[in-house]
Order: structure tokens, then sequence, then C-alpha cells
């Protein structure tokens, strides 16, 4: 009985592939036995065979298109990767932004990270290149040149121009001051962030950095 069911498999396999190139002409035998092996249950298995194969077919395809699907969604979250960090400047010895007479956007000239490029050197604007809950950080610091300067260090954080934090020290009660703060903030693609100046008020860096201006995208709402 084994010797029959062997005959069997062999003669489905080597009808379907042939060794000889002369052979492909053949037709295949697939889902054909011989009439007097049909107890051996040959077709029943070569069904069976088939099934699988259809099964498996299938099943790859399906896996495909999930791993498509799953290098798309990962491509878009590469792509939509948003942060920057930048300092006032990157000076050996202290250098000071303002005061001015009028307000003015800050201007951060040295770049930590600028990932997505939405930070611009050329005029101190973030801009938001994808909608979600941000978080923007902004540290200030000022140095009176003399006793008997007046201190002034503030800064605001606007968005399309509107100010939607800030910090504000103006007095002669030391030579330096700073502040930090911590905002989460909902954005949306094109908005405009950047640092407000206001009058009367400076910064000063060098290369310790004590100004720095930071954001990045927590996670994306479109």
């Amino acid at each position: 009985m084994r010797a029959i069911l062997l005959l069997c498999l062999l003669q489905s396999a080597f009808g379907q592939y042939s060794w000889d190139s002369s052979a492909s002409a053949t037709p295949p035998t697939s889902g054909v036995c011989l009439s007097d092996l049909t107890s051996c249950g040959c077709c029943l298995m070569q069904k069976q065979v088939e099934r699988m194969e259809s099964f498996f077919n299938t099943s790859v395809n399906a896996m495909s298109k999930e791993l498509k699907k799953s290098k798309t969604a990962l491509n878009n979250i590469r792509e939509s990767r948003s942060a920057f960090s930048v300092a006032l400047n990157n000076a050996r010895q202290l250098s000071c932004f303002g005061p001015f007479i009028n307000k003015t956007v800050v201007i951060y000239k040295h770049v930590f990270i600028n990932l997505g490029d939405g930070y611009s050197v050329e005029t101190g604007i973030f801009t938001v290149p994808r909608s979600g809950v941000y978080s923007v950080a902004l540290t200030a610091y000022s140095k009176a040149v003399s006793p008997f300067i007046t201190l002034a260090v503030c800064a605001e954080l606007q968005v399309n121009g509107q100010v939607v934090a800030g910090t504000r020290d103006i007095n002669n009660e030391d030579l330096e001051d700073s502040d930090t703060f911590v905002v989460a903030i909902q954005l949306k693609a094109g908005d405009k962030v950047a640092v407000n100046l206001p009058i009367e008020c400076f910064l000063c860096d060098d290369s310790s950095h004590y100004n720095i201006f930071t954001g990045f995208l927590l996670y994306a709402t479109d």
C-alpha cells in the first residue's frame, strides 16, 4: 500500500515538475490519477495539497499587504517628525540682543537640532509642519553691563503674532537674571511660532548658551 501511495505522489509531482526540458510541453497531471489507483487516495491528497498551497498564497498576499501598510505608516511617522532647539548665538564673548524701541522677534542663530527644517535661522520663526500638540520651552537670560544699568530680562512666546506665554523681570537689584518656562500647546500646520522681545528688554548670550528656544511634536492630531 505504501508503494502505491508513493507511486501516486511521484506521479503527481513529476507530472508538474520535470527535470527534462523536452518534457515542458507535457500537460500537467494536477488533479489526475490513474483509474486503477483512485482507491489509494491520491486524488484526495493532491486536492488537499492544492488547498494548502492556495491557503499559503492567500496568507502571503495578506501579509504582504499588511507589511506595505506598516511601511507606509512608518514613513508617515518619519516624515512627521519635528523638533528644534536653538540658542541665541555661539559667540566666544558675551553679546546682547536688544534693547529696541519696538517689539522685535528674537532670531536664534545657533542650531542644536532642526529636525524637519521647521525653524528658520533667517527669521527666527518656527513654522508648524503638522497639526498636533507641541512642547515648547524657552530660557531667557540677561546680564547688566554695569551696576547702574537697569536689568531687563523678558521674552514672550507668540503664535501667529499673539502672545501665549512670557517672562518679564525689570529691576536694578542684581546684575544678572534668568527665567524658564515650558508649555504644551496645540498648533495647526502652518502656524508661526516665535519669541518676541518686548521694548527695553535685552538678552545676552555666548557659547555657554544661556538663551535657548526649543520645541517638538508630542503627537499629531491630523
